[in-house]
């Protein structure tokens, strides 16, 4: 079998693969399975929190909490690994690797993360004393072992956080200190699923490359929340605790109480009445929804679905958060409702990372060939 190699020490990629790439603050995967798809092998996950750890470590079970493994004769699995900022040598603990893809905290930029941060009197940005340096992790990381690329996603508020100081430190750090070539584009995932949800995506080479981030282009279908929803006729297999029944009709505990529905109609009156746009959002099958947070758990109230006249709405099942998210059918969910929707809120949209994974990926295969060839 053919094989090509990267870096001066990096592992064999079999002709099954590309490219390599490591999976920092990798949450549950969405980012993994969008380059996986693009040809890519991951060969390192860091993601800190005990609760993605077992929702990853379920769908990439080469990918476990713990020293690496031997998973089988074929695939040599990689730990998956807590608290990036207990790495003390990277170049060391973490292996050579082509591309870098990092989805690093957004609170501390997002406009919802702000707005708490400065009603609790708390610095946001980076004056956050524990998210707000994460990025600089990224760069330790880069630093130490010139990936030929890397995937940077965060919040759109980023951009303007700080009045765009924020953004220029990173862009300061990525292009100036590091020498990447760097583009970024703000995408709305409403072109590839159901959501409403602009992230802005950065890109960066190391070495002069082809790559035009804006020759990218969503795809032409705008799809509707039919396509999310479960149609509860029987046409899907039922999936407790989401679904019951023959019919897989949506288990009634996620239909909301009397109260709770009075309490956001009642709510959202009142900021009706004082101008503001704040409220609950309704969808049937033909709509698009608002953004999918991860405070999805509390109430519900961003994304509820319609259940007819004189029925209560309810909330999106986590098998319909995933999918919302992009994520395939058999994605396993194995976590309660509240942290399953703090996870898919918290995740990327997978088809729109896929789409920037294969965009990239003729670039970075480039740039191996041409550095094997030197």
């Amino acid at each position: 079998m053919e094989q090509h190699t990267h870096g001066k020490d990096g592992p064999d990629v079999s002709d099954r693969h590309s490219f390599t790439f490591i999976d920092l603050f990798a949450g549950i995967g969405g980012t993994r399975l969008g380059f996986e798809a693009a040809g890519g092998q991951c060969v390192f996950t860091s993601e800190w929190n005990s609760f993605a750890q077992r929702t990853y470590a379920a769908n990439f079970p080469d990918s476990q909490p713990g020293p690496a493994s031997v998973v089988d004769a074929n695939i040599v699995g990689h730990s998956l690994v807590g608290d990036i900022t207990e790495i003390r040598n990277p170049q060391k603990e973490i292996p050579p690797h082509d591309v870098l893809l990092a989805g690093f905290p957004c609170q501390p930029f997002s406009i919802a993360g702000v707005s708490k941060k400065n009603s609790l009197g708390r610095p946001h940005g980076f004056q956050d004393p524990t998210q707000g340096t994460l990025f600089f992790e990224i760069k330790r990381i880069l630093e130490a072992h010139r990936p030929r690329a890397f995937l940077l996603e965060n919040v759109r508020n980023l951009v303007s956080h700080d009045r765009g100081r924020t953004f220029d430190v990173i862009r300061h750090a990525l292009e100036d200190e590091l020498g990447y070539n760097v583009q970024w584009r703000i995408l709305d995932a409403s072109a590839w699923v159901p959501q409403g949800r602009r992230r802005i995506y950065i890109v960066g080479f190391d070495g002069a490359t082809d790559f035009d981030f804006e020759t990218l282009t969503p795809p032409d279908a705008h799809p509707t929340m039919s396509s999310v929803l479960h149609p509860e006729d029987g046409s899907e297999r039922s999936e407790e605790p989401f679904t019951l029944g023959p019919s897989a009709l949506v288990n009634p505990k996620y239909t909301l109480s009397p109260k709770l529905w009075n309490y956001l109609q009642g709510y959202a009156r009142k900021h009706r009445e004082a101008g503001n746009g704040f409220g609950f959002g309704l969808v049937s099958g033909q709509d698009v929804s608002r953004t999918l947070s991860a405070r999805y758990y509390k109430d519900g109230s961003e994304i509820l679905v319609s259940q007819g006249d004189g029925h209560l709405p309810r909330r999106l099942t986590p098998r319909e958060c995933a999918r919302l998210m992009g994520f395939p059918e058999d994605y396993k969910i194995p976590v309660s409702d509240t942290q399953a929707y703090k996870q898919f809120g918290n995740s990327v949209v997978v088809p729109v990372v896929e789409s920037i994974a294969r965009h990239m990926a003729p670039h970075v295969t480039t740039t191996i060939q041409r550095a094997a060839a030197s």
